[in-house]
């Protein structure tokens, strides 16, 4: 039996794992579940999978538990993130919180020597120096969930000892891959939200209208596969159905495909080096007759650009980029801001900003806090 922690267990990718445990009770069990403020989800959550110790990151009351839960430990804000992480007994932390909260809880994940399904772009984003060198230390493989970049470790599993020449990076396009750049700056809340393929949260369906969640994608692949970014090429692919390739010295190129469905990389992340039923269909390619790849237009999703100028800076620049991202998003999402304004609020705070340092967990922070500041 795996024990699985699972930090954000009310979220898109939360419930997708535990429906894989619930599919599998032999092989798992759920030791911690960590919502952000879903009380009567998690509530249903810890009665169906009894796990040792639950917790909200906005707070509960003692009085709030109900009477038939509290078997279960429970814990509130970062305690809560800290205890799931690193000291309720886990083989698996599967961090799937969203945001730069993520840092701190695979930081503590990796310390306390657990193995980390990845799900949280930011903390690569915002401190992969910092991770990565933890995860070496320990001698931990990160095990990422993210569809594009579980579809890359996949292909370079299945490359043995062959080096990788460049990574080949899939994006749908999102809502607005055919609109022109005066269009996109107008569109609407409704509009950014209506994503051809995936179902998602708000926050990460408007970054894939950007392609600001591609830009953290490149940031996230360069330090996940040690790939420098002027090797990490994105390529439009609106079936969603090739989710990423990596190219060999040889000509070769190793695509992984499937259905647009997160519980194929949520299970190969748990049971890997195996695979598993997911209740997952393989797609029908006779079904889909024809797959189509382009380039993306760098002058209508500026993110592609900045996120490439970011990781060439060094220092905090990936950590502004992601701030005042999450800053400017969510205004977006209050309709406090245009579309197009977001993407100008990310240039204008790492024009002042992009030279802090970020070489341990306190700059990172002072970087984060400064570049929200100016949002």
């Amino acid at each position: 039996m795996k024990r699985i922690a699972i930090l954000g267990s009310t979220g898109s990718i939360g419930t997708q794992a535990l429906d894989i445990c619930r599919r599998h009770p032999d092989e798992y069990t759920v030791s911690a579940l960590t919502a952000r403020s879903q009380r009567e989800k998690l509530f249903e959550q810890v009665r169906e999978f009894r796990p040792e110790m639950a917790g909200l990151t906005e707070g509960i009351r003692p009085e709030e538990i109900p009477e038939d839960l509290r078997f279960c430990r429970w814990l509130s804000g970062k305690e809560a993130l800290h205890a799931a992480a690193a000291e309720i007994g886990a083989d698996q932390v599967l961090v799937s919180i969203v945001g730069i909260a993520g840092l701190q809880s695979v930081m503590d994940a990796l310390e306390a020597g657990r193995q980390v399904l990845l799900a949280n772009k930011e903390a690569l984003v915002t401190g992969g120096h910092l991770v990565m060198d933890l995860a070496a230390r320990k001698g931990i493989t990160l095990l990422p969930v993210d569809s594009e970049h579980s579809a890359i470790f996949q292909c370079l599993q299945g490359a043995g000892p062959n080096r990788a020449e460049k990574i080949l990076l899939t994006a749908s396009g999102g809502p607005f891959r055919t609109w022109d750049k005066e269009r996109i700056a107008r569109a609407t809340r409704e509009e950014a939200l209506r994503h051809p393929n995936w179902n998602m949260g708000a926050k990460i369906t408007v970054d894939s209208a950007s392609m600001f969640n591609k830009g953290l994608e490149i940031m996230e692949a360069r330090w996940l596969f040690d790939m420098p970014e002027d090797r990490i090429e994105v390529v439009v692919h609106p079936e969603s159905i090739v989710h990423s390739a990596v190219q060999f010295r040889d000509g070769a190129v190793l695509a992984q495909l499937g259905a647009p469905d997160m519980r194929v990389p949520i299970g190969y992340a748990m049971s890997y080096p195996r695979r598993m039923e997911t209740g997952v269909a393989a797609p029908d390619l006779f079904a889909l007759g024809k797959l189509t790849f382009e380039k993306p237009d760098p002058d209508k999703f500026p993110a592609l650009r900045m996120a490439r100028e970011c990781l060439r800076a060094s220092g905090a620049a990936c950590t502004v980029f992601n701030s005042a991202n999450e800053e400017a998003n969510a205004a977006f999402l209050r309709g406090e801001i245009t579309f197009g304004q977001i993407a100008e609020r990310v240039d204008r705070a790492l024009n002042r900003l992009a030279g802090l340092k970020a070489d341990c967990l306190e700059e990172i922070w002072e970087a984060d806090r400064l570049a929200r500041r100016m949002q």
